[in-house]
């Protein structure tokens, strides 16, 4: 972990990697953890509260790996995680570890397309999920020759707890390498489906200086960690859940369907919560809550944000609102957390996503690998070997290969370096869309698109958003016979929705008679993204606010 200090320079230059060669995260998180210490919170939709120890979290996961075990998951299988915020998730991410399996986290909100391929792709031999997830893994069942059980946690006889009541509390967790398989986090691409980040045992160490940096320092004292992001993605699983019982510190975990600023407030001061990762749309929204310390006694230390860059108004707001200085951070699924800010120890630029964080070395670069020097604009990469690096995309060698030049791994991010060192984001030198917290690739969007019975051609491009920086937009080219109207825009909308996720259907369809492609057929993404701009850019200021 980090040692405090009284500048950035005395930090950095103090830290030092220690990453042993035999790790596991299971044993460190939660094994070797005090029996007796509060390790989750749970607070439930009606608010029904339940805290689990340590060692109920260690026997369960303990009985949790011994089905699974009995069930033929051994050293290397996928066990698919289809489940929110809870108890569950976590007992079943551990019992893969302990077993050296290897945990597929999956978004609650997926679709049966979204889940399809990402369950195909992993060749996943099990799932664990709830009676919603079941049903839709049921429709695809057919899809899905590898997969053999799926357990239901609230499920009747037939379901996960009786199972595992029958199972034995102790479990001898396999002796992996700090470097073996643990988890695959499914990214966006440009093109075609997501890929697996493939991700080893030592990514949660990696993760402790970015979590430490800019939550001043964590732990401390009395911290109390919660983030409204879901567990199926690093942020919340990684940079929260995980990271914080690295440290024995309890983490907070509740169930909403939709997030809401005003129950935000009062979840965070009803359990005095000290730490929390928000979005920076959740932060938009609770922005428009005025003067919440006047109907809630927020208590917070740190509050950490990343995934778009947070302007000057956002950081004052957080100061005179929340009393505490938004630090934002920087990372993407492959090798996340590696720029942040530090209030208490450096100046925050707003705007810029900070420097360094202690142990990984990151530079803007050239298009032969070689750093440009201050104000040249190239593309942010991370210098390998890091602890926090993926092992590569799942099944994808040359995808891997083409993520590097060199020693560096790019990040797919434009940007630029000041003279004291800070990092500003410029934009994407591909077609992902930053919608949100979330980075989507068209190609899973316009593949989706394509199955629709109406549809001839589709794109789909980011368009500005002032609450979630950018919104999918599609461009639709219909087939003979189906009319563009409104009526098709909601139908085509709805479909990409309950196939894929919420947060991936196209906010806005604009229907046309032909898109831009290259000579080879392919879609230029760009002219219509510049079309975008152009549009925006010709309106009247009280058009466009």
């Amino acid at each position: 972990m980090l040692e405090a200090g009284g500048s950035y320079d005395t930090v950095r230059d103090a830290f030092r990697w220690r990453i042993p060669a035999r790790y596991n995260i299971a044993v460190d998180v939660c094994d070797r953890q005090p029996a007796d210490r509060p390790a989750l919170i749970v607070e439930g939709e009606a608010g029904a509260l339940r805290t689990y120890s340590f060692g109920a979290i260690r026997a369960l996961s303990n009985r949790c790996a011994n089905l699974l075990r009995a069930h033929g998951v051994s050293t290397g299988d996928r066990v698919g995680v289809l489940l929110s915020q809870g108890m569950e998730l976590p007992v079943v991410h551990l019992a893969a570890y302990k077993l050296g399996a290897v945990a597929l986290p999956l978004f609650a909100l997926f679709g049966p397309d979204a889940l399809a391929y990402r369950l195909n792709d992993s060749e996943a031999k099990v799932v664990v999920t709830d009676r919603l997830g079941a049903e839709k893994i049921e429709s695809i069942r057919r899809e899905l020759p590898s997969l053999a059980h799926v357990f239901i946690v609230d499920g009747a006889a037939d379901g996960l707890w009786p199972l595992l009541d029958r199972a034995s509390n102790t479990f001898t967790p396999v002796d992996t390498r700090a470097d073996d398989p643990a988890l695959i986090l499914y990214t966006s691409g440009t093109t075609g489906p997501p890929k697996g980040a493939l991700h080893a045992h030592r990514v949660v160490l990696g993760h402790l200086p970015g979590v430490s940096f800019p939550h001043e320092f964590f732990p401390q004292p009395g911290d109390l960690f919660w983030t409204p992001a879901d567990w199926a993605w690093a942020g919340g699983l990684l940079n929260v859940l995980l990271s914080s019982w690295h440290h024995g510190v309890c983490v907070l975990a509740h169930r909403a369907r939709k997030f809401d600023p005003e129950a935000a407030f009062a979840l965070i001061a009803r359990h005095g919560v000290r730490n929390a990762f928000l979005p920076p749309t959740a932060l938009k929204l609770m922005r428009q809550m005025a003067n919440p310390r006047a109907r809630h006694a927020i208590a917070l230390r740190t509050v950490g944000s990343g995934g778009e860059p947070l302007g000057a108004e956002l950081i004052a707001w957080g100061r005179a609102a929340l009393g505490v200085t938004i630090n934002e951070f920087y990372g993407q699924t492959e090798c996340n957390l590696v720029l942040g800010n530090c209030a208490g120890i450096m100046p925050v630029k707003p705007g810029s996503m900070g420097r360094p964080i202690p142990g990984h070395a990151v530079a803007v670069i050239d298009d032969n690998g070689a750093p440009v020097p201050p104000g040249a604009s190239g593309a942010i990469a991370i210098r390998r070997p890091d602890p926090v690096m993926f092992l590569g995309y799942w099944k994808n060698e040359a995808a891997t290969a083409a993520k590097f030049i060199g020693e560096w791994m790019t990040t797919g991010d434009l940007g630029r370096v000041d003279e004291d060192g800070y990092f500003w984001f410029l934009g994407r030198e591909d077609d992902v869309i930053t919608s949100g917290a979330y980075r989507i690739g068209p190609g899973e969007i316009e593949d989706c698109l394509l199955k629709h019975p109406a549809v001839a051609l589709a794109a789909a491009v980011g368009v500005p958003d002032p609450l979630r920086t950018e919104i999918v937009k599609a461009f639709v080219v219909t087939k003979p016979g189906h009319a563009g109207d409104a009526d098709l825009a909601r139908a085509i909308q709805d479909f990409v929705r309950t196939r894929l996720a919420a947060h991936e259907y196209p906010r806005e369809i604009e229907f046309v008679s032909e898109l831009p492609m290259t000579a080879t057929g392919k879609i230029v993404r760009r002219v219509l993204r510049q079309r975008e701009r152009d549009r925006s850019a010709s309106k009247p200021p009280e058009a466009s606010s």
